[in-house]
Formats: structure tokens, sequence, C-alpha cells
């Protein structure tokens, strides 16, 4: 069985939640099918990682998006029925190339990673194959979500986005033989949006192997946040907690640092690394994971959580303790919750956190192991998509 997978940005050394997911989507079906991924990319740097994927044995073609021909083009289409999502993903050449590529290995089924990608599914000349799409979770939900916390015109963009995306989920998931998300608060959201769809919980795993810390737990009062610092519900997160909370935990304990780890940070978020308040922001890095092995605590702040926060599983996976706010904690697995606190005002999250720096290492990696992670495993959770996929591949589909 041949497959198409569509994604928005390359699958590979996956450094945030959209591409860790694609990166083991791929994992997993190179050594069922015969798999080619067909992705956007921003830069050449990121087209330059290719090779890795290729390595695996996957076919790669990569069509760089040229993002301020897209943007410029897409404010002259505001007052169109078009999301700015799908504007801004356009990427010259990939037309003819999905063209050329059917005329000598037709796919028997597509794999959509995310609404962005979905479009490409539904157009020819893909719209005479089956396909299966994973929104991983409903973006109109997101964009409906930041509308109530954005200033104008953001919040009128964002409202705009809301709407078109909606539509558009509606039909891709009637029209999708299955539409995956991540977790039953996607599901029920999405059954809202189509009712009639066949939809499917394919949950995040996380890396336990990779993740497991390789030493002692460190004696530091570090605190950690790791995330896409261009990301506006991380951006929103950080910069209240940084303001809101972290003065109170300094208040108690001076020597505590705060750790803002994460690629691409924008100004609001440069604007507060401070060394005499022991604020670090570290931009981007090669390896995340040894920020985790040396922090104590763990946190996801954010008002606006949609899907699965991964980095909490990869958090407590490395061992560590997390404090969360209740939208990102209704989105995790149960195994995961026993390792996390909850906390939703400043006074709150900071008094867990404070909790937390009182416990040894010791007793905060033994908190952290009350998850239970073995269900967690990526091999796991991708378990029945191969399947899902033989069955859409068996469809026939009118275009």
């Amino acid at each position: 069985m041949r497959v198409y997978f569509l994604t928005h940005r390359l699958p590979y050394a996956p450094n945030r939640g959209d591409r860790v997911r694609s990166f083991h989507i791929v994992r997993s079906l190179v050594r069922q099918v015969e798999l080619t991924v067909v992705s956007l990319t921003g830069d050449r740097q990121e087209s330059s990682h290719a090779d890795q994927l290729r390595k695996l044995g996957v076919e790669v073609l990569t069509f760089e998006v040229p993002r301020w021909m897209n943007r410029m083009k897409a404010t002259t289409q505001l007052t169109t029925a078009r999301p700015l999502t799908h504007l801004l993903l356009d990427a010259p050449g990939i037309g003819p190339a999905l063209h050329s590529l059917i005329a000598t290995r037709p796919p028997d089924v597509v794999l959509a990673y995310c609404s962005g990608m979905a479009r490409f599914a539904m157009e020819s000349p893909l719209d005479r194959f089956p396909f299966v799409v994973d929104l991983v979770d409903v973006d109109s939900a997101k964009w409906a979500a930041l509308a109530e916390i954005a200033e104008w015109p953001r919040r009128w963009l964002y409202r705009r986005e809301a709407r078109l995306l909606s539509h558009f989920e509606r039909e891709t998931a009637m029209r999708a033989s299955c539409t995956m998300v991540v977790n039953d608060r996607e599901a029920q959201l999405l059954k809202e949006i189509a009712p009639n769809a066949v939809i499917r919980v394919l949950p995040v795993g996380v890396d336990l192997t990779a993740l497991a810390p390789p030493s002692p737990p460190t004696a530091d009062a570090t605190v950690v946040f790791c995330g896409v610092m261009n990301y506006p519900p991380n951006i929103h997160a950080v910069v209240w907690f940084t303001e809101h909370v972290w003065p109170r935990i300094r208040l108690r304990r001076p020597a505590a640092r705060f750790a803002i780890v994460g690629s691409d940070p924008a100004l609001e978020i440069r604007r507060l690394a401070d060394a005499n308040a022991g604020v670090v922001v570290t931009g981007s890095v090669p390896d995340v994971r040894h920020y985790l092995w040396n922090a104590a605590v763990s946190i996801a702040p954010l008002k606006i959580a949609r899907g699965v926060q991964t980095k909490v599983l990869e958090a407590v996976a490395a061992g560590l303790p997390a404090v969360v706010t209740s939208p990102v904690r209704d989105g995790l697995p149960a195994e995961i919750r026993p390792a996390c606190r909850v906390a939703d005002s400043a006074e709150d999250f900071a008094s867990e956190i404070l909790s937390l720096l009182e416990l040894t290492g010791d007793e905060r990696r033994a908190l952290a192991r009350q998850a239970d992670l073995e269900p967690l495993s990526w091999e796991t959770r991708l378990g029945p998509l191969a399947g899902i996929l033989t069955r859409a591949a068996q469809r026939r589909v009118t275009p």
C-alpha cells in the first residue's frame, strides 16, 4: 500500500508538538507501507533536513512556502471565504509536482496532517483518491479562544479565521474516510461541527526511552517552560507567569531560576530576560532534554490549550512534576495527571511551585513516576493507524 503523507512542517528531529507527532507517524508507517512525504517547509534550512527522513527509507518532496509573498497576498483576500491558514500555506510548484508523482506512483490513500493540508487532499489531482485527515485538534476552537483575549484588529482576524475554519473542518470531516483527533475533548468538539463524520481518537504519545533521565535529579530550584515561543498561547502564558507568578516565587526563593526554552522567541518573550530576576530566555537549543533533566519543576500556565500539551508529557517522562492550568489538565491523558498539580490563579500557581521546590530532588522524581507512562509510548498510541489507512484505501472516491 502506498501512502502520501501531506505535512505543513517537515517531520524531522522533532522540536515542537505538531512535528513530534508527525515524525513518529513517519517512523511508524515506514515499517508497514510505501511512504511518500509531501511537506511544506519554511526555509532552506528546514528543507535540508529531508535527508534525515530519506535515511529511514521515505520518499520526500519539499516545497518552500514564500512567507512574505503569501502574507501580502493574504491581505488582499480578507473579503473572500478562504481561511488565512490556507492562504499562508500556499507553495508554488506543489500542484504540478503532485501531477507528476501520481503519473508514476499513485497513492492508495492520502493522509493529510492538520487542517492546512487537508485542502490539498480535496483538490485536484488528489481528490480522486481516498483520504484520512489527522486534525490533531480543532483549530477553529483555538482561534475562537484567541479572539476572546486579542485586541482589534487581531480580534476580528481571529474571529474570521475561527468561522471559516469551522466551515472547512466540517466539510473535511464529512468527506474524509476518517478524521483523527488527539483526545475525547477534541472529538466532542468536532462531533458538534460534523455530527455524521467518522471520528477516531488517536492519542498523543511520548518517546519514553529518549526522555528517560540519565542522572540523579538536580537540587537546583529551576522552573522550566518548553515550547515554540512565537506561538500566541505560549507567549500569553509565559508573559502572565513572569509578570504575576514569578515575583511571588522569587520573594520566597531568591535563588530560583526560570528557564524559557524554545525556538523563535517573540519580542514580548525576549524582553522578559532578566538576570537579576533569574529569568533566562534561551531561544532555539540543540536538545531541550538537557534543560528538562536539569530542572526541578515544569510548568504549563496556558489559558488557551487545545489538544494535548506534549510539553507536559515530555517533562513528566524526563522526571519532572508539572504545574498546569485547568485547560491544560483537561486535555491530558488520565495516565499523566498524577504527576501534575493544577492551579489557575497567580497565587495558587506560585503556591504549588513553591511546595514542589520544598521537596528533595528524589521526592520530585518519585512524584513524576506516579504517572503511568507505559501506555503512552508512540508504538502503542499509533498502533491503529495502519489499519485506519488500509480500510480507507478500500473506499471508492468520486471527485
